[in-house]
């Protein structure tokens, strides 16, 4: 039997663990200030990663095999072909077309049109993750390259970029950082926590009430103490997650080809003392219990997207902006009307971590709600967890005689082209023969959704669901098959049949006790 000295000694040696990794991080066996490679100014990105390249000879090569270099990914589960150069979505839609602003988040230079060289090492952006200074930043529109030199962009429009001082920055290079990694992942679908909504820039620095495991004062997790990269490579696919890991804990440093970001991988698949709890956890995701909402820290997500109500003008003929109390923008003219939402309630499905995608090529329903993606996952599979989820909803765009959804050109350089004036037509063209795929030149809007699963944002142990949450008439897993709770799933026929067999129950012991009574008085 474990007893109270156990859990503490246990809990003495997990602190005493993770302050040493802490430490470790904070060391460095090199000063990169006093490489002489790197005591020159840089004239651009790709002369900084040859300068790299001198010493870490294999970085890019490892680099240029991951998703975040090919923005590819192959799944085998479903055999779609996926990644963000295939994938649609109901946020900005696509990259097609948009190469120069999508790719300002690629670990890349130089991503401005469709066709990419990704085989050249020196385009391979080492620092865009390895930054420790703050200081650098790739501008919008520039396929990801990075400023080396004050410059006018848009060129024309009198705006002037200050340089990054690439020599201070290579000078300073370290570990990832959350900085490092939100700098892209915080911002995903065109601003600060607008895509995933457990994904924002209050995680930056987080107290332990948002995020228990990345509290800035506390454990003060990195993105790479849960997602531990091999050879460049970082585990944790949004395309193909682990629904449900029932290998138990990991050994860390002996992790192979089995990804370590789950919350078993740390906690086990028993973590609660708690035998009745541990039985949950065979049904219901951790994240579940754990995190009770998400957009907790302060920045809104975006929950619905309508683009076919982009286009109205004021008085003047001018593009408006409506913005609400909070000076959330909630209307723009080029972009349609937002749903923002905080502390948001996630919705529920059973997931076994298959992802599917609807592609160009794929057919649509538009009389039906069509899903850009959704999720595998039921009761009875054996692989399933009940997971929170965020339910992303809007319009956008298809192709009415093809059945298709389609890529329309959403952030042109220059808006003072037929994207001022929302000729979708044109817009639609332009993206789909950049695709390579059919337009018909008919086009309406039709109702979208996709399906994120909530893992970040977990709330310390006190902050988690309590019983009511689930087990009452206004449980949050109303609606979700193959569930059944004490006072939830209750049933009128079922609690007459109760009570009827607890009458009966009642009726016999009482009679049985009347006749034990009567024979007693009898015998005397």
């Amino acid at each position: 039997m474990r007893t109270p000295f156990f859990h503490w000694m246990s809990a003495c040696f997990v602190a005493s663990c993770l302050a040493l990794v802490g430490t470790a991080a904070l060391a460095s066996t090199a000063d990169h200030s006093k490489f002489k490679e790197l005591q020159q100014d840089f004239a651009s990105g790709p002369e900084l990663t040859k300068a790299c390249l001198q010493c870490h000879s294999n970085a890019a090569q490892q680099v240029m095999k991951t998703t975040h270099w090919t923005w590819e990914f192959e799944n085998k589960a479903t055999k779609q072909k996926l990644g963000k150069k295939n994938v649609l979505n109901n946020f900005c839609l696509s990259i097609e077309s948009n190469q120069a602003y999508c790719t300002t988040c690629h670990v890349g230079y130089g991503w401005k049109e469709k066709e990419y060289d990704f085989t050249k090492q020196e385009n391979v952006d080492c620092v865009v993750c390895h930054d420790t200074t703050g200081l650098y930043r790739k501008q919008p529109g520039m396929g990801g390259e990075v400023v080396a030199r004050a410059m006018e962009f848009p060129p024309g429009s009198g705006k002037m970029i200050k340089p990054v001082d690439l020599r201070k920055v290579a000078q300073k290079v370290g570990k990832t950082s959350r900085d490092t990694c939100g700098a892209c992942h915080f911002f995903g679908g065109g601003g600060d926590g607008v895509k995933h909504g457990d994904m924002d820039s209050s995680l930056a620095a987080p107290e332990a009430k948002l995020d228990v495991h990345m509290d800035a004062l506390g454990l003060d997790f990195k993105c790479a103490t849960c997602h531990m990269t091999k050879d460049h490579d970082v585990p944790g696919s949004r395309y193909a997650p682990i629904g449900k890991d029932d290998k138990g804990r990991l050994v860390r440093g002996s992790t192979g080809k089995r990804n370590p970001s789950t919350c078993q991988s740390c906690h086990g698949n028993d973590p609660h003392k708690v035998a009745r709890l541990n039985s949950h956890a065979t049904k219901i995701a951790c994240q579940t219990c754990h995190i009770p909402a998400f957009a907790r820290g302060g920045v809104a997500t975006k929950m619905s997207w309508d683009w076919s109500t982009a286009g109205r003008r004021d008085a003047e003929g001018k593009q408006v902006t409506v913005k609400d109390e909070k000076g959330h923008n909630i209307y723009e003219s080029r972009k349609g009307d937002f749903i923002l939402g905080e502390n948001v309630v996630p919705e529920y499905r059973w997931f076994n971590g298959t992802v599917h995608y609807t592609l160009l090529e794929d057919k649509i329903d538009p009389s039906k709600v069509v899903n850009v993606n959704w999720i595998e996952g039921g009761p009875a599979d054996g692989k399933s967890l009940i997971w929170p989820v965020k339910v992303m909803r809007g319009k956008q765009p298809y192709d009415v005689v093809n059945l298709t959804l389609v890529k329309p050109e959403t952030a042109p350089p220059n808006t003072t082209g037929y994207w001022k004036n929302l000729d979708w037509e044109k817009a639609i063209e332009v993206g789909m023969h950049s695709a390579g795929q059919p337009f018909s030149g008919k086009f309406d809007f039709v109702s979208t959704e996709m399906t994120w699963p909530i893992t970040h944002m977990v709330a310390p142990k006190a902050a988690g669901l309590g019983c009511a949450d689930c087990h009452s008439k206004a449980s949050r897993l109303t609606g979700i098959p193959g569930v059944y709770m004490p006072g939830y799933s209750a049933k009128s026929w079922l609690d007459m049949l109760g009570w009827s067999v607890a009458g009966l129950t009642l009726l016999g012991v009482t009679g049985h006790g009347f006749l034990r009574l009567f024979s007693r008085r009898k015998g005397k």
